[in-house]
């Protein structure tokens, strides 16, 4: 017998979650605002609660996936959740976790936060993981159930913590594909396929991400911690430039041009304010200060 789990929320990611821990012989326990959505699990062989007191009560282990935690509030209610490890994989701001994490403390709880890095169909697929933050006694004590949903990513006791890395991951990966249709549709005024650009595209993530002298992400992260931006060979106040040219070219073209725009200007702003001669790094200091003024 595997251990008991309870579902909270049976949205496309709750159900898929509840569906998983059902395929993996957890016996489990679902609860929703919504009890006719539960239906199919039971048919699964799901237990549905007829309160959440029932749900809590059946497991030791709460996972939850609501649209956000105020609906975890407003769910449990005045049902105790004493002595119950709760495990939210809701969104929210790292604020708005680490007010969760003191009001579970406050009612005997522990909560795991978690930011799940992969949509509903891909939970527990090979290549599916979990950033979880909070008491790791809590995560290490029903790891092997949650390594269910995927590979249990532990990055601090701060509940806030998964959170950033979660938004962290989500930011990266929509601002480059969003990049990667903004230059489809641009190269696409002038009647080029999207699979003709694809190779290229693809040739750039590598490029990125590889350990040789063109592994540029490894070239970024070392700037930043070292505080260090040479930007002898390509200065960002040349790249700002360049950045106008795409906006030019977005603006002739035709299409949005909000996108480039918004780099252009960052890239301005960093050189307005003295990182002109650095290379790209210099662009997080306006990052991290977004109100410095120039001279600063």
């Amino acid at each position: 017998m595997k251990s008991p789990v309870t579902v909270i929320g049976l949205g496309p990611m709750g159900a898929t979650m509840a569906r998983t821990f059902l395929d993996n012989g957890h016996p489990t326990t679902v609860w929703n605002r919504t009890p006719s959505k539960a239906a199919p699990l039971v048919e699964q062989g799901a237990t549905l609660a007829a309160t959440m007191a029932d749900a809590l009560a059946a497991s030791d282990l709460i996972v939850i996936s609501q649209t956000d935690y105020q609906a975890m509030y407003d769910s449990i209610g005045d049902a105790g959740v004493k002595g119950r490890a709760l495990v939210n994989l809701s969104s929210g701001s790292p604020g708005e976790l680490r007010r969760a994490g003191d009001w579970a403390r406050e009612n005997g709880a522990d909560l795991l936060t978690g930011g799940v890095m992969v949509p509903p169909p891909g939970i527990g697929r090979p290549g599916a993981y979990v950033f979880y933050s909070g008491p790791e006694p809590v995560l290490d004590r029903h790891r092997d159930t949650l390594a269910e949903l995927g590979d249990t990513t532990y990055v601090g006791t701060d509940p806030g913590l998964s959170m950033l890395f979660y938004q962290a991951q989500l930011y990266l990966f929509w601002s480059t594909l969003v990049s990667y249709m903004h230059g489809a549709a641009l190269l696409g005024t002038a009647g080029v396929p999207a699979h003709r650009f694809r190779p290229f595209a693809a040739a750039t993530l590598e490029a990125l991400t590889g350990d040789g002298p063109m592994g540029f992400l490894g070239i970024l992260t070392r700037a930043i911690e070292e505080g260090a931006s040479p930007g002898e060979a390509n200065s960002l106040r040349m790249q700002a430039v360049g950045a106008g040219h795409v906006v030019e070219a977005s603006r002739e073209a035709g299409i949005d041009t909000a996108g480039p725009a918004a780099l252009r200007d960052l890239f301005r702003r960093a050189v307005d304010v003295g990182h002109g001669a650095e290379g790209l790094s210099g662009v997080i200091d306006v990052i991290r200060h977004p109100g410095r003024a120039a001279g600063a």
